[in-house]
């Protein structure tokens, strides 16, 4: 009895793992082609954001601030009236310039009377030359200090003129440095500054290696570095990752390398119509660092790493796994671009890698990566 017990026990066991272990057999994992496609490598610089035009307000006149006639960090259109110096002195000054001119020009008619009285008698002998000569020049010295005291006149209007200091361009103005009552001397006491933020530049220093390939490639694309890249597109990005990416373009660099840092300072020009980005702002700039050629891309997931070697795992038709060593380069559209060891026809492993063993058999499930990796 206890012979038939075992067998039957066995029996059992056999119809329970008899299924199982035909249902064994090579581990399944996913598996795609590279994304090959055109493709141009970035370089990654740091800098920070400049106004593209700046001013420090200044009076061209001395006296008393009267008004300030602006919001402390608004927007202010170009001549926008800014500031007002007590105008009281300069409205004397520019009466009493008037009035000079109305002496200066009676004195100019009554010295030319006398000069055209002069010439007429000179004729029949009643008055000598030399008194038609003093006439003469009574007149011409009439006629010098009336042009004298036209520009007093003028100097007066411009100095009333300046009393109201008005904005030089649009921008966005700084805080009001003096109240009112204040006394502001000419062409020293700054008042106020104005930067343009729309467009806006983006600094960023290049070192000499960076600047050979640059220069290699603009010969490429024909036109050089120096002279202004316009068409070289750039993306530069914020620290808040919810800020997308500026859009913009090299639009100057400076002419030498520096001697002591080996750096050359690049410029991008970027528009800011939202004013979201400011001078002095912090960013990171990516610059087209290649002329665009084929790439192979492959998922990050796709690539172990065996100490200082990056594999991927290839698959043949059979499922069998072999590693191939890679030279990694930087992410582009998601993916990461392969610089040497593949060349796009091959079948790699994108998920399950710890089941794909080199030398190893697996069941591949194939998928097609899309142009475009999504986040």
């Amino acid at each position: 009895m206890r012979i038939f017990s075992v067998l039957a026990t066995m029996s059992v066991l056999g119809l329970w793992l008899g299924p199982l272990h035909a249902q064994q057999g090579p581990p399944s994992v996913v598996a795609a082609n590279p994304v090959v496609k055109t493709i141009v490598e970035d370089d990654e610089f740091v800098g920070r954001f400049g106004a593209s035009a700046e001013v420090d307000v200044r009076a061209r006149v001395s006296g008393f601030l009267d008004e300030v006639h602006f919001t402390d960090g608004s927007l202010v259109e170009k001549d926008q009236l800014l500031f007002t110096i007590d105008q009281r002195q300069f409205r004397t000054a520019l009466r009493q310039a008037q009035a000079q001119i109305d002496i200066a020009e009676a004195t100019s008619a009554f010295t030319s009377e006398q000069l055209e009285r002069a010439q007429s008698l000179i004729s029949n002998g009643t008055i000598p030359q030399s008194i038609v000569d003093e006439r003469r020049e009574a007149f011409l010295a009439a006629q010098g200090a009336l042009e004298q005291a036209r520009a007093a006149l003028e100097l007066a209007e411009l100095d009333l003129e300046y009393s109201e200091i008005r904005a030089p361009m649009a921008g966005r103005i700084d805080r009001a440095l003096l109240d009112p009552g204040n006394l502001v001397t000419q062409n020293q006491t700054m008042l106020t500054s104005i930067v343009a933020t729309d467009p806006i530049y983006f600094y960023f220093d290049i070192d000499e290696r960076f600047f050979l390939a640059y220069a290699r490639d603009a010969r490429a694309r024909g036109s050089m570095l120096q002279e202004g890249a316009n068409a070289l597109e750039v993306r530069v990005t914020v620290s808040d990752r919810q800020v997308p990416a500026q859009i913009g373009y090299l639009d100057f660099s400076e002419n030498r390398i520096d001697s002591e840092t080996g750096t050359m300072r690049v410029r991008a020009v970027l528009d800011n119509p939202d004013e979201l980005l400011t001078p002095g702002l912090f960013g990171r700039i990516n610059v087209p660092g290649s002329l665009p050629y084929e790439g192979v891309l492959i998922p990050d997931a796709a690539i172990v790493s065996d100490q200082n070697r990056r594999l991927v795992m290839s698959l043949d038709a059979e499922g069998n796994v072999t590693p191939i060593p890679i030279r990694p380069g930087p992410r582009i559209d998601g993916y990461r671009v392969v610089r040497n060891g593949l060349d796009g026809s091959e079948t790699i492993v994108i998920e399950g890698l710890i089941r794909a063993r080199p030398g190893s058999v697996v069941a591949p499930e194939m998928v097609e990566l899309p142009p475009v990796a999504a986040n």
